[in-house]
């Protein structure tokens, strides 16, 4: 976790409500700048984006890079697993100690890329007005936050940063896998890493980026160790705005 030039270790804990104490506490000793998350699975994304939601209030939006919804409760999960439910707990319903004081709306939650969604997570989508960009199209992206925000989609809104600050959330299993494989749930048809460039650029070049969180990568080819190291630096380079 970093700002800048600062850095906060934080220490692996395998009680999830222990690690999310752990993480809280980091979040709250980082100085003012951008803080870059490195999970870690995506359940890691509890404390900074409830950090970021208590930070920017209602002008906070949640983009949600992933190939999957993470929008289960512990009774619609076909696995049980925490980091398949991170997203939904962010807008008030998990397990008990995994969710925010703070919580995010979901009408304030963009999913990019998402294409492999359980049918609880599809009917959440469907009904509680998150909005859902699968393709790699930065406009649609860009006018998607905008609607989140109900900031105008003319040119000027276009052209220059609106008033919505974004929370960038990256699990590598957006990437094809084709292109990239080490993660733990690969699943076909993800995006190209410089089509997640283009996106993730297209959103720093308009809206104050609150946050960027990097998740789930599990090391398994020499060739996406030698991909990330490039793309993670491109990444924070652009939401960093240098």
């Amino acid at each position: 976790m970093v700002d800048a030039d600062h850095r906060v270790p934080v220490d692996a804990d395998d009680d999830l409500v222990g690690t999310a104490a752990r993480v809280r506490e980091a979040v709250g000793r980082v100085r003012d700048g951008l803080v870059v998350t490195a999970g870690g699975d995506c359940g890691v994304e509890l404390e900074p984006v409830a950090a970021a939601r208590r930070r920017f209030g209602d002008r906070l939006v949640v983009v949600w890079f992933d190939a999957h919804g993470d929008l289960n409760t512990p009774e619609s999960s076909p696995s049980g697993a925490y980091h398949g439910m991170v997203l939904r707990a962010l807008t008030g319903e998990g397990p008990e100690g995994l969710v925010p004081e703070v919580t995010v709306r979901p009408e304030r939650i963009v999913l990019a890329g998402g294409r492999d969604l359980d049918t609880a997570e599809a009917e959440f989508v469907r009904t509680r007005g998150i909005r859902h960009v699968r393709e790699a199209d930065a406009a649609a992206l860009v006018d998607a936050v905008a609607a989140c925000h109900d900031t105008p989609l003319g040119t000027a809104a276009r052209s220059s940063r609106g008033t919505a600050a974004v929370y960038v959330h990256i699990d590598f299993d957006v990437l094809d896998p084709q292109v990239f494989a080490s993660v733990g749930s690969p699943a076909p048809g993800g995006l190209h890493p410089d089509q997640l460039l283009v996106l993730v650029g297209a959103l720093a070049e308009r809206y104050e980026v609150a946050g960027l969180g990097l998740m789930e990568y599990e090391p398994s080819r020499e060739e996406d160790q030698e991909l990330l190291c490039g793309l993670v630096k491109e990444l924070v380079e652009a939401c960093s705005g240098r």
